[in-house]
């Protein structure tokens, strides 16, 4: 499981995990950007494991706070 943060911008939306730093993608809504950053963090996981390079533990945590 990593961890992605999705950010709602003018038009698209877009999005990066901590976890894979400068791994990125964006979609015109949450659907396409879903399915372009798993098919970019598949691609990266596979170029690590061609090039018998460790895949990185995910370490990333998310929590919401409630600010009153």
């Amino acid at each position: 499981m990593i961890l992605i943060v999705i950010e709602k911008a003018n038009g698209n939306y877009s999005a990066y995990s901590p976890d894979l730093p400068g791994w990125v993608a964006a979609g015109k809504d949450r659907e396409e950007l879903e399915r372009n950053m798993y098919e970019a963090i598949e691609f990266h996981l596979q170029g690590l494991k061609e090039d018998n390079l460790p895949i990185p533990e995910p370490h990333a945590e998310a929590e919401y706070l409630v600010i009153k």
